[in-house]
């Protein structure tokens, strides 16, 4: 596509648009939400989508406090606001304002140079970590939303490789909710190698991911148990769970040491020895997450005389997204949204988020 096709599919769209700015890190004052925001322009490689839908994340509370400086020692709900300076994904400053937003829904509404013109109009699901060389980044992936601007907005500017078409039948909210989530719970089971037949155990079972994770392993054949508070327990159960353990029980007594082939594990903090007892020799941990605590208390006689496998899971392994699109168009998952809010109203869906009393997710929808 040449610059004067690029130039024509903008002629017909705003140049300002609604989108929240996080202005540095710190508490729900950092979040401003403006109506004179320039629409980006997609450059060579690019798509311009307009969001339909955006879905709220742990990672944005995560990074709009700082939780990922090196300095905060605990879990998300009460982590201080750090200074910063280590406070993106990368463990590098993030350059503010920034565009938040992880998940986006949308249709493709005008191309960059290089891109086939027959695509816009596309409905798009938005791969959320963006691999391959970026200039201006030491690092060979970018994550939406943290180190580009993301989908709190009327539009995003994507590289059009993770702008993927989606043909479903299900609402810009529904599918909204699935790529973050759900591309980290499958790229954790096929880190994993979860197997049919297999006992797999699932932590924070009735949050994004894990309820990600309880769907995606039922899929694959495996027995799933999973953790979840008690009054949670039916939901999570309809997921997938064949057996649902109420949050804070002591996990050996209710299951039996080494009686576990593999863990997803979200939460960390205290658990997380505990879990690697659970685990039968040669059985994988896959993280994700920390909500409960990043800092633990591993016993390396545990870890060699187990042959244990412990994997951090962030950047998708190739074909995790490609085989979630399949799923979802096949109709083998069931997208769970718990409430859905009006952009304008983030500070409202954050709140939401951290009081943990829903299951599924939590999105946004712009004007």
């Amino acid at each position: 596509m040449d610059g004067r096709s690029a130039d024509s599919s903008r002629s017909a769209l705003p140049r300002r648009m609604s989108a929240v700015l996080l202005k540095g890190h710190g508490g729900f004052e950092q979040l401003e939400y403006r109506d004179d925001v320039a629409v980006p322009a997609p450059g060579p490689g690019e798509v311009l989508v307009r969001i339909g839908a955006a879905a709220v994340n742990n990672t944005d509370i995560n990074t709009r406090i700082g939780w990922y400086s090196k300095s905060v020692t605990g879990g998300t709900d009460a982590a201080a606001t750090a200074s910063g300076e280590d406070g993106g994904w990368l463990g590098e400053p993030l350059t503010f304002p920034r565009i938040q937003g992880a998940d986006g829904c949308g249709r493709l509404v005008a191309l960059g140079a290089d891109v086939d013109p027959a695509r816009i109009g596309e409905r798009v699901l938005i791969e959320p970590v963006f691999a391959g060389p970026h200039a201006g980044c030491a690092y060979q992936v970018r994550y939406f939303g943290s180190e580009c601007d993301g989908a709190f907005a009327q539009y995003a500017c994507v590289p059009a490789v993770h702008a993927h078409r989606i043909d479903s039948a299900l609402s810009d909210v529904e599918l909204a909710s699935f790529p973050c989530a759900y591309s980290a719970a499958e790229n954790m089971l096929q880190r994993a190698q979860l197997a049919a037949g297999e006992r797999v155990l699932i932590t924070g079972a009735s949050g994004g991911v894990g309820s990600a994770a309880v769907q995606l392993a039922r899929r694959r054949g495996a027995a799933v148990l999973a953790i979840a508070s008690a009054p949670k327990a039916a939901a999570v159960a309809a997921l997938g769970a064949g057996h649902v353990i109420a949050r804070g029980m002591d996990l050996r007594r209710e299951l039996g040491a080494a009686t576990v082939d593999v863990v997803i594990d979200v939460v960390g903090g205290a658990a997380f020895a505990s879990l690697l007892a659970l685990l039968r020799p040669g059985g994988r941990y896959a993280v994700a997450g920390a909500i409960d605590g990043p800092q633990v208390e591993l016993d390396l006689r545990t870890l060699y005389l187990k042959d244990l496998r412990l994997l951090g899971c962030t950047v998708l392994g190739a074909g995790v997204f490609g085989a979630l699109l399949g799923y979802i168009e096949r109709g083998e998952l069931r997208p769970v949204v718990a409430q859905t809010y009006a952009l304008r109203d983030i500070v409202r869906a954050q709140q939401a988020l951290m009081r943990r009393e829903h299951i599924g997710k939590i999105v946004l929808i712009p004007p």
